[in-house]
C-alpha cells in the first residue's frame, strides 16, 4: 500500500500547487463554499482583501514551516472563509509531505467535517486507521470501525470526485482506482475482523466472504503489499465453521496468497509466515511434496498463475483402493484389512472380504476380555496400544479354564473371518483356535489423510 499512499501525497500536492497557483479573485461575488475552483475565471471570490491577502500570503511561502503557520492562522481567523476547504487540502497534504501524521490526520478530519465528499481526506483516514489497527494500536477496533466509515463515505462520494485542472483522463482514473483500493482494504479488514469475533458460522462465512471479496482486488493490483496480501489469504483459509472442511478452491486461493504473502512478508516475519503457508500446504494436500515449486512460483510471479491448483490429499477411500490396488487381500496384514474395510467403497471392501471370508486365519493379538468361548482381541498395533477390541474370536467348545490367557496377554490365535461391521471396526471370527507358536507381530493400521476440518 506504500505506492497507493505515496500516489495520494502526489495527488494531494498536485491539488496544493494548483490551488496555490491559482489565487481566489478579489472584489467579486463569491462562488458558493466547497466547490473547487475549475479554472481562472471560474475561481472562488474573496471580497475582503486582509481575508485575501491572508490566504494568498499563506499557499505562495515555499518553506513549509511557514506555510503551515500561514494556513493554520487563516483558517483560525477566517473559519466562514470561501477558500476554508482548499485552504485545509493545502495544509493537510503540507504536513504529509513533512511527516506530521497526527496533524495530517486531524487536518483531514476537519476537512471532511467541512466538506463531507473530499475522498482525498477521506482516504488518507481510511488508510492510516487501517495501517495503526493492524500495526497493533490497542484502540484498534476503535480504529477499524473509523476506517469503514471513511471507506464507505469515500466510495459514496467518490462518483463525484472532479477531475482537478491539468489532470489527464488517464491519471484521473488511475488516481480513483487507487483510492477505491484504500478505501476497499479498510472495508475488507474491518470484514476480517468481524469474522473472527462472530459465533455464527453463518455469519462468519457472510464475513469472510466479504473480506474476500473486498480485499482480493486490492492484493491481485498491489501484489508486493504484506498488509492486504497476507490478511486475504487468511480470509480464505479460516473456515467458518470447524467442523467443515473447507472449500477446495478457497483452500488452494488461500496457500497461494499466503506462499505471495511469505515471499513478500518484512524479513523479520518471513519464517513464520512460510511456516504458517506450508503447513496450511501441508494440510490440504497430504505432504510436503510439491511445496518448494508452490512457494518458487509464488516468489517469481505477482499473480496467481493461470490454472494454479494443488493436488489434494487422498481420501481414506482413495487410500484403500490403492491398497487394494497394490496388494492381493490375501498377503494383505489384519490392519489393512481393517482400513479397507472400514474406509474402503462398497466394491473394495468386497474385493477384501469375499478373498478372505471362511479361510483360516493365524495372527497374533492382545486379548482384551475373556468367556469361555469367547474372546475379545486386539489385532491391530493401534488397537493394542488402546486396549481396544477389534476382533471376536468364538470356540466351537468352551477353553479350559488353566488355558484361558489373562487380560492385556498376547495371544497366538488362529480363526476364520465370518461377518465385520464397519464402524466401530469388529471382526467376527469363528472356529477358534490356539496356537502356540508366534505369528508375526502385528502391523500398524495406515495413516488416514484427512481434509482438515480446521487450521
Amino acid at each position: 500500500m506504500k505506492k497507493i499512499l505515496v500516489m495520494v501525497v502526489l495527488g494531494v500536492a498536485a491539488v496544493a500547487s494548483a490551488q496555490s497557483a491559482t489565487q481566489p479573485a478579489q472584489g467579486q461575488p463569491a462562488a458558493p463554499q466547497g466547490q473547487p475552483a475549475a479554472s481562472q475565471s471560474a475561481a472562488p471570490v474573496i471580497k475582503d482583501p486582509a481575508e485575501y491577502n491572508a490566504y494568498v500570503g499563506a499557499v505562495q511561502q515555499k518553506d513549509p514551516a511557514a506555510q503551515i503557520s500561514g494556513l493554520e492562522a487563516f483558517v483560525t481567523q477566517y473559519p466562514n472563509s470561501v477558500m476554508k476547504n482548499q485552504a485545509l487540502e493545502i495544509l493537510m497534504g503540507t504536513y504529509q509531505q513533512t511527516g506530521n501524521q497526527q496533524k495530517t490526520l486531524d487536518t483531514a478530519t476537519k476537512l471532511v467535517q467541512a466538506d463531507p465528499n473530499n475522498v482525498r481526506a477521506m482516504a488518507l483516514l481510511a488508510y492510516f486507521d487501517r495501517m495503526r489497527a493492524q500495526g497493533g494500536d490497542p484502540n484498534a477496533a476503535q480504529l477499524l470501525a473509523d476506517a469503514k466509515k471513511y471507506a464507505q463515505m469515500g466510495l459514496d462520494a467518490l462518483p463525484k470526485f472532479t477531475k482537478p485542472d491539468g489532470t489527464s483522463d488517464a491519471d484521473f482514473q488511475k488516481l480513483k482506482d487507487q483510492m477505491t483500493g484504500i478505501f476497499n482494504s479498510a472495508l475488507g479488514m474491518e470484514a476480517l475482523t468481524d469474522a473472527s469475533k462472530a459465533t455464527d458460522p453463518a455469519e462468519k462465512q457472510k464475513d469472510y466472504a466479504a473480506a474476500i471479496q473486498d480485499l482480493k482486488p486490492v492484493a491481485d493490483a498491489n501484489p508486493t503489499d504484506f498488509s492486504v496480501v497476507y490478511p486475504l489469504a487468511l480470509a480464505y483459509l479460516t473456515p467458518s465453521d470447524p467442523k467443515t472442511p473447507l472449500d477446495p478452491a478457497n483452500a488452494v486461493n488461500g496457500i497461494w496468497y499466503a506462499a505471495r504473502a511469505s515471499a513478500i512478508a518484512p524479513a523479520q516475519a518471513q519464517a513464520q509466515i512460510e511456516k504458517y503457508a506450508r503447513g496450511q500446504y501441508r494440510k490440504y494436500h497430504g505432504g510436503d511434496d510439491g511445496w518448494t515449486d508452490v512457494l518458487a512460483q509464488a516468489k517469481a510471479n505477482p499473480a496467481q498463475p493461470a490454472g494454479f491448483t494443488i493436488k489434494p490429499a487422498p481420501t481414506p477411500a482413495d487410500q484403500a483402493h490403492n491398497m487394494v490396488t497394490a496388494t492381493a487381500p490375501e498377503k494383505m496384514d489384519f490392519a489393512t484389512w481393517e482400513f479397507v474395510l472400514s474406509n474402503g467403497s462398497q466394491a473394495d471392501q468386497d474385493t477384501v472380504w469375499n478373498a478372505i471370508k471362511g479361510k483360516a486365519v493365524q495372527m497374533i493379538g492382545t486379548v482384551i476380555s475373556t468367556t469361555p468361548t469367547e474372546f475379545q482381541i486386539a489385532g491391530s498395533s493401534d488397537d493394542i496400544d488402546a486396549k481396544k477390541a477389534d476382533i471376536t474370536l468364538k470356540f466351537d467348545d468352551a477353553v479350559p479354564p488353566k488355558m484361558i490367557p489373562k487380560d492385556n496377554a498376547p495371544f497366538d490365535f488362529q480363526g476364520e473371518p465370518a461377518s465385520y461391521t464397519p464402524n466401530p471396526f469388529m471382526m467376527i471370527m469363528e472356529k477358534g483356535k490356539l496356537l502356540k507358536a508366534a505369528a508375526p507381530t502385528p502391523a500398524k493400521k495406515p495413516a488416514i489423510h484427512h481434509k482438515p476440518a480446521s487450521q
